[in-house]
């Protein structure tokens, strides 16, 4: 087998979506980002939220009387055109493609056709897209100076810059390292949280977002519990965390936070999965492409990507946010 993947590949159109993009925007992959995922949405792309009405009931009598079935809150989403790209030598590139076929056990290494060769370029390029994609969903900033995710404006930042609007606490880095502090703050966090959010719980969608340093404190504090399931979390370690059925959600950026100085590196945001959205269209901008190809002349392969992406939240009443000072 040559060490050489030297075909171009082009995707656009329905094969864009289908074969690159709808497998990382849908299903389990979209659940893992923990928000609300609009894929190749109607453009201008638009974040709703339905609330129920309060008490339709009224007296029976004669005549029309309705009211409101629900009231509906939108938003529109400022969508950016970025590109992805990507060069490794044609040595390294080879190791990596090839080290994703051989990790499947449905692979006759004796016999890999183009399609093999294509299906884990694809996957590869699809990694790091969905990786950049989710970093700057929360810590995007289009006025970074230095470049680092900042294609797009990211959750965080709105988040911050409306802080006055919504429940907020603040806290010191000294405040993360005290005994029971972040799981009092959590609770704080809950308790003070507007009305219109709690109400919510029932629902299922809530869930705390919080920095690495936060969610390991947390863990810690659990570990002092004094019961035998307690005990052997410790020593297993737990799949995920919750409070008072609340899942806690560590979002992973620690090697991104400590990169940029704008934005609060230890945060927690309780909100409903539903009023915080990723969108991203393939479909209605002109020059939307993936493309892989050989370099004879550097002898690097090249990956790019082109396409549309933004995120935004929608209600401030519905977000109880703490950050560092």
């Amino acid at each position: 087998m040559s060490k050489l993947i030297e075909n171009p590949k082009t995707y656009s159109g329905r094969e864009l979506e289908n074969i690159f993009f709808r497998p990382m925007l849908t299903g389990p992959d979209a659940l893992d980002l923990g928000i609300k995922v609009m894929y190749n949405m109607p453009v201008p792309t638009t974040l709703n939220f339905w609330r129920r009405s309060g008490d339709i009931l009224q007296p029976y009598g004669t005549g029309w009387t309705g009211s409101t079935a629900a009231d509906r809150y939108q938003k529109s989403i400022e969508m950016s055109k970025v590109k992805a790209e990507i060069g490794y030598s044609a040595a390294d590139y080879f190791s990596m493609v090839f080290e994703l076929i051989t990790n499947r056990a449905d692979v006759n290494l004796d016999d890999l056709s183009g399609t093999e060769l294509e299906t884990a370029e694809t996957e590869l390029f699809r990694q790091a897209i969905a990786e950049s994609i989710r970093a700057t969903m929360w810590l995007g900033n289009t006025d970074r100076s230095n470049g680092s995710l900042a294609t797009f404006n990211g959750l965080l930042k709105a988040i911050h810059a409306d802080k006055d609007e919504m429940a907020t606490t603040t806290f010191t880095a000294s405040n993360i390292s005290d005994d029971g502090f972040v799981e009092s703050m959590l609770r704080q966090m809950l308790a003070d949280a507007p009305d219109e959010l709690r109400a919510l719980k029932s629902e299922g969608q809530l869930a705390f977002f919080c920095s690495s340093d936060i969610y390991a404190a947390y863990e810690n504090s659990l570990d002092s519990v004094v019961l035998d399931a307690a005990y052997e979390a410790k020593q297993n370690g737990r799949v995920g965390l919750s409070m008072r059925g609340i899942p806690v959600i560590d979002l992973q950026l620690g090697k991104y936070l400590s990169e940029i100085n704008d934005l609060p590196r230890s945060f927690a945001i309780l909100t409903d999965r539903r009023n915080l959205a990723l969108a991203v269209n393939t479909s209605d901008f002109p020059g939307t492409e993936i493309r892989m190809w050989y370099n004879p002349d550097l002898m690097e392969n090249r990956q790019r990507a082109v396409f549309m992406a933004g995120c935004d939240y929608l209600l401030p009443e519905l977000v109880s946010y703490a950050h560092i000072e």
